[in-house]
């Protein structure tokens, strides 16, 4: 038996404006807006808004954007869509691709907001199955961990009623028509260290005059290497990757300082402890070993939360997508490493259901190496890469996941 949400959400997405939405992705493809930048994408996901009949307010906590649409008594449910997009030159050679050098859509956002826009509307045109308060937020800085927080301390709830429930989804690699939930922990936690490494300077003819911090970052780099793979059990999930190192301005040059940045992923705070203080202890040992003049810096940097569906709220989303969308299309794919600061809007401990939408066009899986399902994902075009380019197939299904979502929580007629 479908139940009421699955049937409304159904009915409501049945005719949905397919060529607009896709003319309305293709748009905000071509025109990404960096973390804090996202003026053009948020004004027009805001008109998007109004024109369906949301109370509508920008610039909240710098460029976010929220709409509200009360709908009589009942719960309130808060959808939520990222904004912003990557520095990363488009490589896709997509007829709408990037035309700003450098930045790209590489994450899936341009997705994100193509199907809050569809869900609002849809849910808007369909109010009178439904009852309750429809919060839907265009949220920036999500790649630099920073909107979800400025959004919240800027008055999100002060300005906007509190939900009492929040949604969210996220484009991912794997063949369209998938819809994955984890009904607890399904992303780990983020954290930046960097590391400055001091030197003694000097002419590159003179080695011995100097203390080369450009052969201490290497060894520095090697090392941090064994932190996971000989200072954590191997049932301990953790990564640690130096995305950067930088030092020096010639060839000749022996320069007095070098840079490393790391990024760890940790599901727990006692590994990510672990980790920190593994990392600060070879730093400084290999300094010391080096002969430096200074001991090194290490900073902690920007961090984003843990995960953790509340389990009740996700079963029953998932629930609705299996009815939705068919046996076989919802599985738990258990925690994922990468990370999101979606979890920063649910101050007060907001019950949160969180999940994925597979985006892969069926060509381009098809022709991916391998037999199983694991397999091809690691040769298809994932998040952040310059090729990842996603199913416009997946847009009405993406709009109708968000709707069922909703409906499962608020009071249908």
């Amino acid at each position: 038996m479908t139940s009421p949400a699955a049937r409304t959400a159904l009915d409501l997405t049945a005719d949905l404006p397919v060529p607009d939405l896709e003319r309305f992705y293709r748009d905000l493809h071509r025109h990404p807006e960096l973390s804090l930048r996202e003026h053009r994408t948020a004004g027009k996901l805001a008109g998007r808004l109004r024109a369906a009949g949301f109370e509508t307010a920008e610039g909240v906590g710098g460029t976010g954007v929220a709409g509200v649409l009360r709908n009589g008594d009942g719960p309130v449910v808060l959808l939520r869509a990222d904004m912003d997009a990557l520095p990363v030159k488009e490589e896709t050679g997509l007829p709408y691709a990037s035309r700003t050098d450098g930045l790209m859509h590489a994450c899936g956002h341009d997705l994100h907001v193509t199907w809050l826009a569809g869900a609002a509307a849809a849910l808007a045109a369909g109010r009178e199955t439904w009852s309750g308060t429809l919060l839907a937020v265009g949220q920036p800085a999500e790649e630099t961990g920073q909107g979800a927080r400025r959004m919240v301390e800027d008055g999100l709830y002060e300005c906007f009623p509190r939900p009492d429930v929040l949604l969210g989804q996220h484009a991912a690699p794997g063949p369209a028509g998938l819809y994955p939930h984890a009904p607890g922990l399904i992303m780990s936690a983020s954290t930046d260290v960097d590391i400055v490494v001091h030197g003694r300077g000097g002419h590159g003819s003179r080695p011995e005059s100097t203390v080369d911090p450009v052969v201490t970052a290497a060894y520095l780099v090697t090392r941090l290497q064994s932190v996971v793979s000989r200072e954590l059990a191997a049932r301990e999930p953790a990564v640690l990757t130096v995305g950067r190192i930088g030092a020096g301005t010639r060839h000749n040059i022996i320069p007095s300082e070098a840079r490393i940045a790391l990024n760890l992923r940790t599901q727990s705070e006692a590994v990510r402890e672990r980790m920190l203080a593994a990392i600060r202890r070879i730093a400084r040992g290999e300094c010391l070993a080096a002969g430096c003049p200074r001991e090194p810096e290490v900073t902690v940097g920007g961090t984003f939360p843990v995960m953790v569906n509340d389990a009740d709220t996700d079963r029953r989303v998932a629930a609705v997508h299996g009815e939705v969308f068919g046996a076989g299309t919802v599985f738990d794919p258990g925690a994922a490493m990468g990370s999101e600061d979606f979890p920063q809007l649910a101050v007060g401990s907001i019950p949160y259901s969180y999940w994925f939408v597979t985006t892969t066009p069926a060509e381009v899986w098809e022709r991916a190496p391998g037999d199983e399902l694991m397999d091809k994902l690691q040769r298809v075009p994932s998040n952040h890469s310059p090729h990842f380019a996603p199913d416009l197939a997946t847009v009405a299904p993406g709009v109708r996941t968000l709707v069922s979502g909703a409906l499962t929580f608020l009071s249908v007629a």
